[in-house]
């Protein structure tokens, strides 16, 4: 082997040396990065350098109380989502998942009617939350008596007091069927908001329900109804007459009075809480005399805002 064969080797061996020790971290700077930063440190590291002090608390340092404090952030965190979670996303299904407490607050909720039972009471499915329309439409409302059953809120419309339908071999008030049939029309399959307010003696919810509109504002239904003439105000104990007060309800039942509207184009009307009284007593017949339907000058003379 020649000198010049030898020089070469000993230099590439030299290359291969100085190419590991550059490779591999010296003792010292393996020593100089343990113990690994504090997530506090390496929170810091992205925060901007101006007006930031250079050093940490003390108890930054301390691993005890770094996970302390991270423990107790978790469990709040977590405390958090489940009140949220309670608070927007869980589903009420029925009167016996809502207690007094809850009740009391008078909270808002929105559902979708899955069927009317009466002429002032429908069935409600409540949907929280998001995904229940299109385009996000994840999930859905069941329409199967098995499915819907114990899943639904039977909702007593507050203020409102409709025509009876037949029950327990009792005949039904007159203008009945009709009420029960505006009211299918008007809500069955609808999303609606509703205020609730209380529980009955039945475990239905009384509640102030509105018929939910995209862009108009919501349709108060008990104003609705009593326009309408397809119920009378509600004047029994315990009514409950939502933010128009007794008195906005009355301006609506006087309005359909005065225009003979549903119920009241009848010559005589029997309100629905005496009936129920005279079914339950076995009384007479007591009814409201309306006189005279007004005549067309009269009804113009209403509309353009004269007295007449």
């Amino acid at each position: 082997m020649t000198s010049s064969t030898v020089e070469t080797a000993a230099t590439t061996t030299d290359d291969r040396v100085q190419r590991i020790r550059w490779r591999t971290p010296s003792a010292s700077a393996s020593a100089a990065s343990y113990p690994a930063r504090s997530p506090l440190e390496s929170i810091k590291a992205y925060l901007p350098a101006g007006g930031v002090p250079t050093s940490l608390p003390p108890w930054a340092h301390d691993p005890a109380t770094v996970a302390a404090l991270s423990a107790s952030l978790a469990v709040l965190g977590t405390l958090g989502g489940v009140r949220v979670y309670r608070r927007f996303f869980k589903r009420i299904r029925n009167a016996d998942s809502l207690s007094t407490a809850v009740l009391d607050k008078k909270p808002f909720i929105k559902g979708v009617v899955t069927r009317v039972g009466d002429g002032d009471n429908f069935r409600l499915y409540h949907t929280p939350g998001p995904f229940w329309r299109y385009p996000l439409k994840l999930r859905r409302v069941p329409s199967s008596p098995k499915e819907l059953k114990d899943n639904t809120l039977s909702i007593r419309i507050a203020g409102v007091d409709a025509p009876e339908n037949a029950h327990f071999g009792n005949p039904a008030q007159p203008y009945a069927k009709e009420a029960l049939d505006w009211l299918t029309k008007a809500v069955l399959g609808k999303r609606m908001k509703c205020q609730l307010l209380r529980k009955d003696q039945y475990n239905r919810i009384v509640a102030v329900p509105y018929i939910v509109r995209p862009i108009l504002p919501n349709k108060p239904l008990p104003l609705m109804m009593l326009k309408e003439g397809t119920a009378v105000v509600y004047t029994s104990g315990g009514a409950e007459y939502g933010p128009w007060g007794l008195e906005g309800l009355q301006k609506a039942e006087d309005d359909a009075k005065r225009n003979r509207r549903g119920l009241w184009a009848a010559k005589k009307v029997e309100l629905p809480k005496d009936y129920k009284k005279r079914v339950k007593e076995g009384g007479d017949l007591e009814e409201v005399s309306l006189g005279r339907k007004p005549g067309f000058w009269e009804r113009l003379g209403r509309w353009l805002g004269g007295k007449t």
